[in-house]
Formats: structure tokens, sequence, C-alpha cells
């Protein structure tokens, strides 16, 4: 998911830009102090996602966002709570109010993740197929590649991926069986279901289905341990609503 940042503060978009890198889904094209420079790289550029400040010296963002066309999902952020209403009259994905928590942030974009999975069709996913023919989100797999072939894995089955250097080791469910294959995280998390598979450590994505336990600092899947990583714990935490 590709998004953008448009706000006048600086430490607005630090803050949002940290947030944003904590997410393997979301990927940060540009971040803009004039929302007229964004215009360019909206038009030319497929924007998934736009987080606009509202309270700008140039253009005010509801007046910005109501002048473009075909615009993307967009995030209102403000501290002036009085300009929800005009917001969501423009189909505002969200507004969030300053200082943003990071809990709402993950809330909001889970959100516009769901609403960009509904408009695709399973085709249109990177080899991320229906074994069923249709669009239901059930039943999908990937295939990934392994020495000289290219193995099909249902998503059901795959407990957790383990980082091992250059390589993903996937832990299959009900089987010794694992799978070594030479991508990185961040391939493999577009492919895998956001709401599905979550990132919880810098060598470790775990099937939220298969979780047993959760502990303070650490998850217990079919009696594998797998750490919690501190800069991902309040955004799984959250997530589970734990």
């Amino acid at each position: 998911m590709k998004c953008i940042i448009i706000d006048d503060e600086p430490l607005a978009i630090e803050i949002l830009s940290g947030y944003c890198e904590k997410l393997d889904f979301i990927e940060l094209v540009n971040t803009y102090t004039n929302p007229l420079d964004a215009i360019a790289e909206i038009k030319e550029k497929k924007i998934d996602l736009i987080f606009c400040d509202i309270e700008m010296p140039q253009i005010n963002g509801i007046d910005f966002m109501g002048t473009l066309d075909n615009k993307p999902l967009f995030i209102f952020t403000t501290a002036y709570s009085q300009y929800a209403v005009d917001g969501f009259e423009l189909n505002a994905v969200d507004y969030l109010v300053k200082p943003i928590p990071y809990h709402r942030f993950i809330k909001s974009v889970s959100r516009v993740q769901d609403l960009i999975s509904k408009k695709q069709t399973p085709i249109m996913e990177a080899n991320v197929f229906s074994s069923t023919g249709d669009n239901s989100v059930e039943k999908k797999f990937i295939f990934v590649k392994a020495e000289y072939e290219s193995i099909k894995i249902d998503l059901d089955q795959i407990e957790y991926v383990q980082g091992l250097k250059d390589y993903l080791k996937i832990h299959i469910a009900n089987t010794n069986k694992t799978i070594l294959t030479l991508m990185s995280f961040k391939e493999i998390m577009s492919k895998l279901p956001a709401n599905q598979f979550l990132r919880v450590h810098k060598s470790y994505v775990v099937n939220v289905n298969y979780i047993k336990t959760v502990q303070r600092n650490r998850i217990v899947i079919n009696d594998m341990r797998i750490p919690i990583g501190e800069s991902h714990k309040e955004a799984f935490f959250s997530i589970l609503g734990l």
C-alpha cells in the first residue's frame, strides 16, 4: 500500500513516518509540507492512501482534497476536531485528531487495507489466487520459489515464517515440513493477507489463527515460543485488542 503524507508541520510528518515504517504493508513514497507540490505525484504514480492535514497556510486540506479527480483513499489528520463533519462529507476513510495515538493509526490504516482488499480480485494480487475460483478471501494460496521449482502453499497451512539471513523458512501446520525460499520479509508480506499474518519480530511473521497463547514478550504456536520484538509489540497487541 503506497502512501504520501501532506502536513506543514515537520514534527507531524516525522511521527506519521515513524508509524508507517513499523508496518510492512505500508510503503511511504514521499512527504510534503505544501499540498500543491503533491499534485504531480498523485497524478503520475499509483498512490493508494493520502494522509492530509487540514489547517495549512497554502490551502485548506479539505479544499485541496476536493479539487482532486479520481482521488486515492485519504485520511485527514488535524488538531481541530470541528472539521470532522466536512471531512467525512468528502468520503474520508478516517479523521485522526493530533496528537495521534499509535493504536488509532493502526485501526485507521487497517480499515484502508480492508477497503483496498475488497476492491481487488485474487488475480490482481501478486501471485495470490483463489483455490476455489471465486473472490472469497478464504482458501487462498501462494507460490514460492524453492530451489528449481515453484511450490504452492495454502495460506491457511502456514503457521509462521522465520527469517534466516537471506532466506525465509515457512513452517507448515500439522507436519514437520518446512519450505526454504530466497525471499525478503517485504516480498512475502505483500502476498499475505494483512488481517491474518502479522510481523511480530524482525525474524518472524505469524498466522494469528495458530496462536495458542500470548505472553508479555512472546507468542506460543504449536509449542514454539516466538519472541515479540519491541518495535512490533504495540502494533501487535493493538491489532489483537489485547
